[in-house]
Parts: C-alpha cells; structure tokens; sequence
C-alpha cells in the first residue's frame, strides 16, 4: 500500500491495520515504511515489536527495541520490553533474576518519572518480592531493596501515589512496627510535596493529545492548541515544582523534552529551544547532540543548522563549525545566496581576510549568486577592513551584471554616500534611470529626490521632482494629474526624519484630500464613459454596441408577475414615452417585473391589488403602504351598524365569523369588550353568504368580479392578521364581502 499523502493520519491508519494483518514476513516492509515517515510514534513501534514477538522472533525483537526506546519514552511500549525481558530471562535462574532486575533499573532510570509510571512501579516491587531469599541475610537484602524502590514510589508524581502510600505503610508496618512510624513520619513531608506536585501536573497533562502523531505544522487549530499545551508544560517543569536537587531537576526536564519530540518532533523551535536550555544549564555536549539529533529529523532547515554552526563556533570548535557551513553550501551549484555570504563572514572572522576574498571570487561564479553576495562583502570590506577601494571597486564590478536591480542601486548609492561622493551618487542615478524602466525605478526615483533634498539646491531639487512626476505619470493610474503640484511635495520636501513642517492633523487632512482627488477624477472619467455609453451616441462609439428600444418600455403591471394574473383581465400596461431611463429586459424583450408584492400576500389581498386599474406617474411602494395600514389604529364599529353602513375601507374578519380578534381594538376600548362579545354571538352562527348583499350598486359589481377572480376565497383565504399577529383576518374585506365581525 502506498500512502498518497506522507503525512496523513488517516492513511498511516489505515497502513498499520493493514500490516496487523499481514504474516509478519510481508508485514516487515510496510512497518518500516510507516516507520520511517513516524519514527516516533510508539504505537507502531508497539505494534511492529509485538508482532515479532507473536513469533518468537528475539533478535529481531531485540534490534527493534535498540532503535525505538530512547526516542519514544512511552510507558506501554516500556512495559512491552520489560515483559519480553522477563520473557527471555524466565528459565535462567539468578542469573536471569539479575538481568531481570537491571532491566527494571534501566527503564526506571528513563521513564521513571512518567506521571502513567506506577503500574511500572508496581511490577518492579511485586517483582523483588517475588524472589527467593535462601538465607536471612539475603531475606535482610531483599527487603532493603524493596524499601528503596517504594521510597522513590512514594515521592514520584504519579496516578498510583497514593496507593504507593498506602502499599509502603503496610509494607514498613509488616516488617517492624517500631521503625515504620519513623520512617513513615520521615517521608510523609515528601510524600504530600510529590502528591501536590501530582496534581499540578495533572493539569497539564491532561491538556496534551497523547496519541497524536508527529506530523509537520500546518497552522490548525488543533496543533496550535497542542503547541501550547507542550509549552506550559515545560514551563512547569522548568519551575522545579518539587523543588528536588538540580540534577534530578535536570533529568526531568529532559525527559519532558524527550516525550515533547515525540509529537512535536518537526517543530524547529522545540529542537532549538532544548538544545538552548542543555547549553545554558552548562551542558554544550548535550546540547550538540541535540543539534545533530534535529538537523537528522529537519535537514531541510537552515535555521537549525545556523544555530548548530554558531554553537560550535563559540565553544571554539572552528573546524565543526565550518563543516555546518559547508553543508549548507552543499555542492555549491544549489547554494543559495545567503549561504554564500554567512560563509563570507565565517570566513573573515575565523579564517582572515584572504579566505573571505578567495571565497567571494569563486562564489562570483555561481549560478545562484545574487547582487546580495557583491552588496554583502562590499560592505565586509568597507566596514570591516576599512578598505573602501576594494568595496568601491566591487560595487562597480557589480554595477555590470545588475544594472536592473533597483535594490543594488539603492546599496550603491548608500555606500557612496557614506564616501560623501555626490558627483558619483548623480551620475549612478543618471545611469541607473536611464536603464530601469518606469515602473521599477519608483524607488529610485524617491531616492534621487530625496538624495537632491539632502545634498543639493532649490533648482536641482525641484527639477528631479518634476523629472520623477514625468518619468512616472506613465505608470500612474492619475495619468497627467501625477504632474500637478501639490502641498505634499512641500511636505515631502521640508520634512527630515520625524519632524515635518505641519501638524498630524494637516497631515492626514491632505493624504485624505489626495484620496479624495483621485477617486474623484476617477468617478469622473466613468461618469464620462458612461454617458457616451447612453443614448445621445457619438460617432466614436462602436456599434457592437445595444441599447435598449425605450419606445417598447410598459409601465409595470402586477398582473405580469407569475401566479398573480387575474383570469379574464388583459393587460392594461400602456407603452412608455421615450426616455433615458434603463429599462430591464428580458431576451425574449418582455419588460422584467420585479418582485414588489410580498410573499406572504394572503390570496385575497393578492386578487384585489391585481384589480386594481394601471396607474400613471410613480408606483408606491407596497410594503410600505402595507406597513402604514398595519400600524394605524382604525375606529371600533359595531358589528350590527356595519351591516348597515355603506363601506368605505376593508372589514377584518374571519370567513366563518368564528375569530374574535382584538387587533385593532384601542385600550380605552377595552372595556367593552365583554359586552361587544355578548352581541357578537349572536352574529357567530350565521355566515357571510347568509347575511344581506350590500345595496350599493358598485360593491355588488365588485364582490362578484372577486369572486370570479379569486375562486374559492371565502373558504380558502389565509388570514393575513394570524400570519402577522395571530388574530383578525383581512382577507374578507379586501375581496369586497361584508364582515360579519369587526371587534
């Protein structure tokens, strides 16, 4: 199987349960291919030794162990050997009790201050009690070495201390009474420390994703969160919260870094920052190893072998040192430009002058050589051997190749500043300008004016200025309004470092003028376009060019919008006068309607506005109109004089009759509301069918054009006022039928 993405959590997954599976011959190549991308991942190092020992393997089991144990400082993969060490030594008697033994040493030794390192703990002293005793002096032995082994239990932070504890108390208890209550007194002090400590570091601990493999940063959140996490853990360590002796201080911190690497093992900072903390805490060959570790697991990264270089330089270690630099530059055809110039400078302050010369020359020659190697040792010897004939003689040497390199022409210029050399300055600029095209000699173009400010007078310096608008109002996008003058070129002109001739006020008052100017010109030039765009057309316009036929524009029609045509009514849109204005077209050439009518229109309200007879002049807004009418209170009137009166606006009410809504009942009518609700149940049982048509000629004409237009509106009509508040419905009214109820 081969993994598509080398770093992929899923794929390694899916490639370690694949090779579980496998008889451990076929199994052996995918294992070290999953190896090789995670080398610290111990549950596959967990899982490759497992399968060789499912088979009796030891060699193989023991040369996996010697390359996987002290980089993955992991306690089940510990236990793992200690119990195939047990394994193997079962059946050779003291001798292998002894082997036994020194193995349970040497993993104590590494992992023993693992906060998961009671069960470890535990095994080593269930272990020595476990061993024959032919004699008492052995039997005396025996238990000294079992009192040791609990007294650095009871005093290791971990999940188990407690019952450590308690284990020791029975322990000391059952050996001799009169001596456990000296030493229990004696260790409880440290025992309460460490079980303080234990609890701190739980904290921690339990922030840190445990099983996350090491893979290259890519900027997630998670990763972040685990970087952090790592960080104040270390900072805690840091901090001897213990408070325990240097050394044992010391070897915990380490450790913590160790299991660190594990998960963070392509961090550079993390390399940096241990190998940082073995050089401060007196330990340089620690460090070294550190270095070397990192630059196996990173060799791609420049930084950490700087930091490895400048290690070994300053213990003195000069030849080390340069074989850093020296891979760096590599075969010296893919050496990059600061390669070149950090081993310049190695060169000068190690090896003298000469070296640093003879060097330069030959890195002329490489194909990555940039302008910045010739800047670099033109300023060496300047500054350094204080030789400004050389330096000058390599900045002209120079000049030749990158001519167009705006920033060597900058470095130039600076160095023959420093020379007060204002003739040569001129001439570089002239020559320079001459050369560069327009848009990158922005920068120069500054410097020249800037240099003409400094060193020459009013005639040249404003005659550079204006060759810098005309040089550069090609490139502008303001075109020939760069070339005008404005109060920011006083500005510029008669500033010096950070004192400038006007108030911070003034000065973003003019950087907003500026802004301004140039938006303006440019909503000006659009406005221009857009109006020969139009249809009073020039001659120069193209005539690809298609404007819409404004004779053919209608004034909107409601009835127009899909679903809300009225059957049997034409359209009464009436053509437009010509006019300027832009229309919205479709392809077919059918004026766009837009959606002006809400959605949620009740089906009522929707026939009557497409009743309605086209209108001249501007339409209203609908939602608008709509809003208003929901807002204004309207007059209470009894359901019984409604009847009566002739209607001059929309009846709310429910097509049953059934709804007994309050929306538009003001409060001072309140009060009237159980005796108008006592006079409506009476009208509740009869229907707006059952009660009399109105007597105006005009409302009989209207609720019948309704009902053609609206169908089933008296049984199907939705309640407009339940869908907005839960009450009185409007559908009624709009469509022309009589209310059966108001109030």
């Amino acid at each position: 199987m081969i993994m598509e993405d080398k770093y992929s959590v899923e794929s390694a997954e899916a490639l370690a349960n694949e090779a579980s599976r496998l008889p451990i011959s076929e199994a052996v190549p995918v294992y070290e291919q999953l190896l090789a991308i995670f080398p610290t991942a111990a549950k596959y190092w967990k899982q490759y030794v497992e399968a060789h020992m499912a088979v009796n393997n030891d060699d193989a089991t023991k040369q996996i162990f010697s390359r996987c144990l002290l980089n993955c400082l992991q306690i089940p993969l510990w236990r793992c050997y200690i119990n195939f060490i047990r394994k193997v030594n079962e059946k050779k008697g003291l001798e292998g009790q002894e082997e036994t033994r020194k193995a349970f040493d040497f993993m104590l030794g590494y992992v023993g201050s693992d906060i998961g390192s009671g069960p470890v703990w535990t095994d080593y002293i269930n272990f020595l009690k476990s061993l024959p005793a032919q004699n008492p002096q052995e039997e005396s032995q025996r238990m000294i070495a079992i009192r040791k082994v609990y007294q650095k239990a009871i005093v290791t932070p971990t999940h188990h201390i407690e019952q450590h504890w308690r284990d020791y108390e029975n322990f000391e208890n059952s050996v001799s009474r009169a001596l456990a209550k000296g030493l229990v007194s004696e260790y409880q002090p440290k025992y309460n420390s460490a079980r303080a400590v234990y609890r701190e570091r739980k904290k921690y601990f339990d922030e840190i994703d445990w099983n996350m493999l090491a893979v290259p940063p890519s900027g997630s959140v998670k990763e972040e969160s685990q970087w952090t996490a790592w960080k104040r853990f270390l900072a805690f360590e840091k901090e001897n919260p213990q408070r325990i002796d240097t050394v044992s201080a010391n070897k915990h911190i380490s450790f913590t870094y160790e299991q660190c690497l594990m998960y963070l093992y392509h961090y550079p900072d993390i390399w940096f920052d241990y190998a940082t903390w073995h050089a401060k805490s007196g330990s340089i060959d620690s460090a070294i190893k550190v270095y070397q570790r990192s630059l196996k697991a990173l060799p791609d990264c420049a930084m950490l072998r700087y930091a490895y270089a400048e290690l070994e330089e300053s213990r003195g270690a000069i030849q080390a040192a340069k074989k850093v630099h020296e891979s760096l530059l590599g075969d010296g055809a893919n050496a990059t430009a600061l390669s070149h110039i950090q081993f310049i400078r190695f060169l000068r302050r190690t090896e003298g002058v000469e070296a640093a010369k003879k060097y330069f020359l030959d890195a002329r020659k490489s194909p990555n050589c940039s302008y910045h190697v010739y800047v670099a040792y033109a300023t060496m010897a300047f500054c350094m051997d204080k030789d400004a004939k050389i330096a000058h003689n390599v900045f002209e040497v120079g000049l030749k190749r990158f001519m167009h390199e705006p920033g060597y022409i900058l470095e130039y210029a600076d160095f023959l500043s420093r020379l007060n050399d204002d003739r040569n300055i001129r001439a570089l600029f002239e020559r320079a300008l001459s050369s560069l095209p327009p848009e990158e000699s922005v920068e120069v173009w500054k410097r020249f004016s800037k240099f003409e400010q400094t060193y020459g007078d009013l005639a040249s310096m404003l005659k550079v200025e204006q060759r810098r608008k005309e040089a550069l109002a090609r490139t502008s996008e303001e075109g020939s309004s760069a070339l005008d003058n404005s109060l920011q070129d006083v500005v510029s002109r008669y500033s010096f470092m950070d004192l400038w001739p006007c108030s911070s006020n003034e000065l973003e008052h003019l950087s907003r003028q500026d802004w301004l100017s140039s938006n303006m010109k440019k909503k000006v030039e659009k406005s221009i376009s857009g109006n020969e765009a139009g249809p009073l057309l020039n001659s120069n316009v193209s005539s690809k060019l298609i404007y819409p036929d404004t004779s053919r524009m209608v004034v909107y029609d409601p009835r127009q919008k899909p679903g809300l045509t009225t059957p049997g009514l034409p359209s009464t849109a009436t053509p437009l006068p010509s006019s300027s204005a832009p229309v919205l077209l479709t392809t077919s050439g059918v004026p766009a309607v837009p959606n002006v009518i809400p959605k949620a229109l009740p089906p009522a309200l929707a026939a009557f506005i497409a009743s309605l007879p086209p209108a001249d002049g501007p339409l209203p807004d609908v939602d608008y109109v709509l809003s208003i009418c929901l807002q204004s209170t309207l007059p209470v009137v009894e359901p019984r004089k409604l009847a009566t009166q002739p209607q001059v606006g929309p009846a709310s009410s429910d097509v049953s009759g059934s709804s007994k809504s309050h929306l538009f009942i003001p409060r001072d009518r309140q009060k009237g509301k159980k005796r108008d609700a006592d006079r409506q149940d009476d009208d509740d049982t009869s229907t707006v069918q059952s009660q009399p048509l109105p007597k105006d000629a005009f409302k009989i004409r209207q609720l019948r054009k309704a009902r053609v237009a609206a169908g089933s509106v008296q049984t199907g009509a939705a309640s407009y006022g339940s869908v907005q508040t839960g009450s009185a419905s409007y559908g009624s009214g709009f469509s022309g039928e009589q209310s059966g109820s108001y109030g």
